[in-house]
Order: structure tokens, then C-alpha cells, then sequence
């Protein structure tokens, strides 16, 4: 790891860092008065705004604890950083989310069976309404550093505070409906707003798990990334790109590259080294891994098996690709790779018929064929 990238990391730590000591303080205060508020009003919304505040607050505080314990120095039991417990933290923020959200709905509930009338004062609704002023402004800024340290955590308060704006604003509104009209809506406003906190806690929590679980790498990352191997002197190709995310500012890479049969050790070498050079350059990856697929095209012979094989599998609809393609004459063998799509489904089977297709055109050649994956774009 470079000293800058070093660097940079600590910048973005202590970013994240700032900003959740902001959101607890500014929480803390939001949570205390609203409580005050509530109580003296006998506002069953008034009071869940409060609860949702301290919510929030465990959310930052979640936070630091994720980004201090993820940027700890890579050792032994994980030689990759401790970068994901910030996707795990994400996952407790999600789960506090989900739970003020079933005991909010639980409340409302009760408050619709048995209706208690609430007593707004002019004092208690310009304090909401400052809160909302506040929560617009926390949410706005936690975004906007989120953006700037890239950190899952951050945009998850800030979307959940400028959610909390929403629902504060809705307190207002049944607080005027009462006092113009008589007519008490907030249990049923605070049990819509405890399905719309749920909904909040589940998308936030989906989300996260699928980073967790590997998703497929952003394709305008992968089509760029390939491109700038691509571009490189005695690269024909690039394929199998497979990114590994151990948390922010820690990805690793491994791809496979064609390169002529004609190309040296010591060519390979220096191309392999101009890859990770490139990559971590433009995009602080750690390529792990370069891959050779040696191609001899050159051939008249090799060039009308690899025309006829080509033009086999064009009868393939969920054939996506073919690369790594090498025949060797004196052993009759011919070996490429195949990414069949997500689309068929026995990949297998869609395989083995391919692979019998090929062995009736050439019955004199072994068929080896890599069945990859489709990794990326």
C-alpha cells in the first residue's frame, strides 16, 4: 500500500469520523427536546420523532465504531483489512432502523384502539419545525460527505435524517389538522410513518447484504478497466475480470489477458507489472492476479478452426463470449474458454451439447473447453 493511498484512507477515517460526532451532538439535542415536547403535548408522533432521534444517534455512533474498527492495519486472521465491518455496521444501522420502525407501528396501533387527545402548543410546534429546518440541513451535509469519504454508513444516516425531515413535517401537519379542524390524525400518521421507517430499514439492509454476499462489479467500472488493459502493448484481450471488495479503499482484481505465443516470460513480466501499475494508479485496486492465455492465431490452419469454432457457436444465443483460444497441432487439441449466461437454466447440460457440437465438426481434435462464468461486463 502506497504512503498517499496510506494517507488518504486516514483523511477519509477522519472525515467520517467528524461528521458522525456532528450527528451525535446535533441528535442528542433534536431527541431531547422533542421528548420534552411530546410528553407535555401527550403526542404520540411527536414523542416517536424523539425515539427516531436517538435512533439516529446510535446510527453515528455505529459508525465510529465501524470506521474505527475497519481501518485497524491488516494482521494475520485478516490479511485483507477489517474494511467490511463498515458494511456490518451499515447492517446494525439498518437493523435499528427496522426496529424503531415495529415499535412505532406497535404504538400507533395501540394509540388508534384506545385515542388520547393531544395538546399542541404554539412553543412545541416551532420546535418541530426547527427540527425540520435542522434534519434537511443534517441530511443534506451527511450526504455530501458520504460522497466525499464513499462511505455506506454516512448515506445511510443522511438518506434516514432526511427521512426523519419528512416525518417530523408530518407531525406539523396533524398537529394544524387538529387545531383547524378538531379531527386527531396522528396515531394514524405515526402508523404510516412507522411502515415507511420498516421499508426504509429493509431497502437499507437488502442493499447491504448484496454487497456483502459479492455483487457483480459496476459495469462502467469493468468496461473501463478492461479498456485500460486492453490498451497496453502486447495485450489482445482481457477477460474474466473478477473484483474482490474487503471494504472501501480495499478491492483486489484478478484478470486473464491474451497475449501472442511468441511473447517472452520477460515481456509478460513487464506487461503484468504495467496492469497493476495502471489500475492502482486510476483506481487504488490491487490487482493480485494477471492470468496468460496464450493465442496462436497465426496459423492459416489455426485461423480456419477458430472461423469454423466461431461460427458454431454463433448458433448459441447464451453464448456471451469466447477467448483463450489455442490449438496444438501435434497433440490435436483445441482449448478455449466459454462464458455462458445466467440465462439458461442448466448451464451444464447447455455445455455438454456445445462441447459434443464441436467434437462432430472436429472429430480428429480433443475439445477443451473452460466454462467460465459471467464475472463482469
Amino acid at each position: 500500500m502506497s504512503v498517499d493511498h496510506q494517507a488518504d484512507i486516514a483523511k477519509r477515517a477522519k472525515l467520517i469520523v467528524k461528521t458522525s460526532i456532528i450527528g451525535i451532538i446535533a441528535n442528542l439535542f433534536l431527541a431531547g427536546f422533542k421528548a420534552v415536547v411530546g410528553l407535555l403535548s401527550n403526542s404520540i408522533a411527536i414523542v416517536l420523532d424523539a425515539i427516531n432521534n436517538l435512533s439516529d444517534m446510535m446510527s453515528s455512533i455505529v459508525t465510529l465504531i465501524g470506521v474505527r474498527i475497519g481501518n485497524k492495519a491488516p494482521d494475520k486472521k485478516h490479511p485483507m483489512g477489517h474494511g467490511r465491518y463498515e458494511y456490518l455496521s451499515t447492517a446494525i444501522i439498518a437493523v435499528i432502523i427496522m426496529y424503531i420502525g415495529v415499535t412505532a407501528l406497535i404504538e400507533s396501533i395501540k394509540k388508534i384502539i384506545t385515542p388520547e387527545e393531544a395538546n399542541y402548543s404554539i412553543i412545541s410546534l416551532v420546535i418541530v419545525g426547527v427540527a425540520v429546518i435542522v434534519k434537511i440541513f443534517l441530511g443534506i451535509y451527511f450526504r455530501r460527505m458520504a460522497k466525499k469519504a464513499d462511505s455506506d454508513s454516512l448515506r445511510a444516516s443522511g438518506t434516514d435524517a432526511l427521512f426523519d425531515s419528512v416525518v417530523s413535517a408530518a407531525t406539523l401537519v396533524a398537529a394544524v389538522v387538529f387545531l383547524t379542524t378538531g379531527i386527531a390524525i396522528e396515531a394514524y400518521l405515526a402508523a404510516g410513518i412507522s411502515l415507511l421507517i420498516l421499508r426504509s430499514g429493509y431497502k437499507m439492509l437488502r442493499e447491504i447484504f448484496s454487497i456483502i454476499a459479492g455483487e457483480r462489479a459496476d459495469s462502467e467500472l469493468s468496461k473501463q478497466i478492461k479498456a485500460e488493459v486492453k490498451s497496453i502493448k502486447g495485450v489482445e484481450g482481457a477477460f474474466d475480470l473478477i473484483l474482490h471488495d474487503y471494504g472501501p479503499n480495499m478491492t483486489f482484481m484478478s484478470v486473464n489477458i491474451e497475449v501472442e505465443e511468441t511473447v517472452s516470460a520477460r515481456e509478460i513480466d513487464d506487461i503484468s507489472r504495467e496492469i497493476r501499475r495502471i489500475i492502482f494508479y486510476k483506481h487504488h485496486i490491487y490487482v493480485n492476479s494477471v492470468g496468460i492465455y496464450s493465442i496462436n492465431t497465426q496459423d492459416e490452419e489455426v485461423n480456419a478452426i477458430y472461423r469454423r469454432t466461431k461460427d458454431v457457436l454463433s448458433h448459441y444465443e447464451h453464448v456471451q463470449q469466447m477467448h483463450g483460444f489455442h490449438v496444438d497441432r501435434k497433440k490435436k487439441e483445441i482449448s478455449f474458454d466459454i462464458v455462458i449466461g445466467f440465462g439458461v437454466k442448466n448451464r451444464r447440460d447447455y455445455y455438454l451439447r456445445i462441447k459434443r457440437h464441436l467434437h462432430d465438426v472436429f472429430p480428429k481434435y480433443k475439445i477443451n473447453i473452460a466454462m467460465d462464468i459471467d464475472y463482469a461486463d
